[in-house]
């Protein structure tokens, strides 16, 4: 049994292996052994045997008996501790987790055509703004299972979830309006997240997180949105929305061109991100938008901090060197009584 675990919250030194232990008696029990009979019958019959005995029990000194090598002894129990793993608790640290779930859902029907935005100064349509500020946005996500999710009549998945942010940026790359119907099916984009987000039996279980982009109001699919969102927080997925699209006119180099001017359903939306304790989101331009996913990726940190916990420290060095060094003395020793 590890005694660190059993005495997590004591700072002192604690053993790693305490059943290393077990090895201390046994310089004792090999001492404690009756020695190797010796042979009484003569290995070599010289002449006058007999008296140079009687001589040598007179006139000799007392064989020493056997001394206890203390010095070993000492240096055994000096390595069976070491081999016990002598550790101690440092100080409290909160390392960071990471890896949120965090599915990227995006709008491809046809409103999101509108060349009602601007790049780099120049007039693009709401998908290429959205396509642009998506992939800064990947940019930024180390750490994260991100998939992709596109819909229009239908809802597709065509990044499953993965670290692998270039196969995700390249199927953002070759999403096109129309891709999955002209339609938006709000609903069911929301109810193929929620199962995709989903965690498999014996998974580690994760923030989980869905980011829907529209511009529009739901006119298609199975499954209501405010249903949707139900299930979203039945299963602990939390979904922000981003009604996305443009307001009034654009200007451009002091023209007044007109928008779209499409209908959002900003109420749903909202009712979504609420139910699922997500956020709502309004963006009319390429910047607003950026700023947006600028304050998802805020609310959504991808390192932050995690369960206090204690590292740790081995000190089986120390013993090891007591060892060492006794075990120098104890042969040091020997050698100078030979001398």
């Amino acid at each position: 049994m590890d005694l660190i675990a059993a005495l997590h919250g004591n700072g002192a030194a604690l053993l790693a292996w305490p059943w290393a232990l077990l090895a201390l008696p046994l310089p004792w029990l090999a001492w404690s052994l009756p020695p190797l009979r010796r042979r009484t019958d003569a290995a070599l019959n010289v002449p006058l045997g007999d008296r140079l005995a009687r001589v040598s029990a007179a006139g000799g000194s007392k064989a020493p008996g056997r001394r206890f090598p203390w010095l070993l002894a000492l240096a055994w129990v000096a390595l069976c501790l070491a081999m016990a793993r002598p550790q101690q608790l440092g100080e409290a640290v909160q390392p960071p987790l990471q890896a949120r779930e965090l599915m990227l859902a995006l709008d491809l029907s046809g409103s999101m055509q509108e060349p009602d935005m601007l790049l780099g100064g120049r007039p693009v349509d709401r998908l290429t703004a959205a396509k642009a500020v998506l992939a800064d946005f990947l940019d930024r996500r180390a750490g994260d299972h991100i998939g992709l999710l596109v819909f229009g009549r239908h809802a597709y998945v065509v990044a499953p979830l993965t670290r692998d942010h270039a196969t995700v940026r390249e199927q953002l790359a070759g999403s096109v309006v129309g891709l999955a119907g002209q339609e938006t099916a709000i609903g069911d984009a929301i109810g193929l997240a929620v199962k995709r987000l989903k965690p498999e039996a014996g998974e580690v279980d994760r923030d989980r997180v869905l980011v829907l982009l529209t511009d529009g109001v739901n006119t298609a699919g199975l499954l209501d949105p405010k249903k949707a969102a139900e299930l979203a927080a039945a299963a602990g997925v939390r979904v922000h929305t981003i009604a996305f699209g443009g307001e009034g006119a654009l200007s451009l180099f002091g023209f007044q061109i007109p928008r779209g001017g499409d209908d959002i359903d900003v109420e749903t939306l909202q009712a979504i991100a609420d139910e699922t304790g997500g956020v709502f989101f309004r963006a009319s331009d390429t910047g607003e938008l950026a700023g947006i996913y600028g304050e998802i990726e805020r609310l959504e940190p991808v390192e932050r901090p995690g369960a206090a916990v204690r590292p740790r420290l081995e000190r089986y060095h120390w013993p090891l060197a007591v060892a060492f060094v006794l075990g120098l003395l104890s042969l040091a020793g020997g050698l100078w009584r030979r001398t």
